[in-house]
């Protein structure tokens, strides 16, 4: 799997945050326990933190034009 640093993020229209990766991509980090447990969503700082960690991109791998 391709993976792609996180270079930004921004809320959705239902307020679930959302990786902005270099690829272009978009990808959802939500925080949802117990299913997936992201607290590092929830605040500026966490998210801060997270800021060119690297996430696997599906849309790269599908060849699927970036979301922006």
């Amino acid at each position: 799997m391709m993976e792609r640093s996180i270079v930004g993020f921004h809320q959705d229209a239902e307020q679930h945050w959302v990786a902005e990766l270099e690829c272009g991509h978009f990808q959802h980090t939500r925080h949802d326990p117990p299913w997936v447990n992201r607290p590092w969503v929830i605040t500026p700082e966490g998210r801060a933190s997270m800021m060119g960690y690297k996430l696997p991109c599906k849309k790269c791998e599908a060849g699927t034009p970036p979301d922006h």
